[in-house]
């Protein structure tokens, strides 16, 4: 092996450990974390208002059903 492929497989090896070590702290809550993106301003708010209000009540009824594998959702 030259000396360039052990450089590009050490920064390889590098990546993939310090990318397993932020996925198992995203796994060690107890609740999942859910983004919702919509305008709540603007022109578009007139909609998306109310399906911001729509995916906060589904969050609510997941939540008391027992949530995702056995964790609750919070938007």
């Amino acid at each position: 092996m030259g000396r360039q492929t052990l450089k590009k497989l050490a920064i390889t090896a590098t990546l993939a450990t310090v990318s397993m070590i932020g996925t198992g702290l995203a796994f060690a809550g107890d609740t999942i974390k859910v983004g919702v993106l919509h305008s709540l301003s603007g022109t578009m708010a007139i909609s998306e208002t109310t399906l911001k209000d729509t995916v906060l009540m589904m969050i609510d009824q997941q939540n008391k059903k027992g949530g995702v594998l056995g964790k609750k959702l919070e938007a």
